[in-house]
């Protein structure tokens, strides 16, 4: 049994209008989102063992707020093949995982993350900006993780319900 943690970026900025898409930053709120669920990985047992992020810097700074805030100590590795991609693209990436991990986390852009987490559970389910859905997903390496088998939601957090 592996944990795929889905994590959508958090809130950016457009207060930059000659900034690409690409290079759109966090605002206050989207920095202090990401790290409320830094720390909501720690109290709920779910710390990654592995970060993969988009390239973007909306989603890459999200992942360095979560990662500082649960006290990840690895690497983020990041792609561009995760910036703006289709479900099938972002399982591409994921199955390059080493099997031996446990949980892993992923941080993109709907609207991919929302339909893959839709076709791995079954469950349509909105992924608002740093919103993180834990999938619970029966495989024993992730190179064989695929729609379906698909996976079990255990929990979605979605920041504006947080304390």
């Amino acid at each position: 049994m592996k944990t795929l943690l889905i994590l959508r970026h958090a809130k950016s900025s457009w207060d930059e209008p000659g900034l690409t898409d690409h290079e759109r930053p966090l605002n206050e709120r989207g920095k202090q989102d990401a790290t409320r669920i830094g720390r909501l990985l720690v109290e709920a047992g779910i710390v990654p063992d592995r970060i993969v992020s988009s390239t973007a810097r909306r989603a890459l700074k999200t992942a360095e707020k979560v990662a500082k805030a649960c006290g990840y100590a690895g690497a983020i590795d990041t792609t561009p093949r995760l910036y703006l991609a289709l479900p099938w693209q972002i399982i591409e990436v994921l199955r390059e995982t080493d099997g031996a991990c446990p949980r892993l986390l992923v941080v993109g852009h709907n609207p991919g993350l929302q339909e893959l987490l839709g076709q791995l559970t079954r469950q349509p389910e909105s992924l608002a900006t740093a919103t993180l859905a834990q999938v619970a997903v029966d495989i024993d390496d992730w190179q064989l993780l695929s729609v379906p088998p698909g996976g079990e939601l255990v929990q979605i957090w979605r920041p504006k319900e947080l304390d």
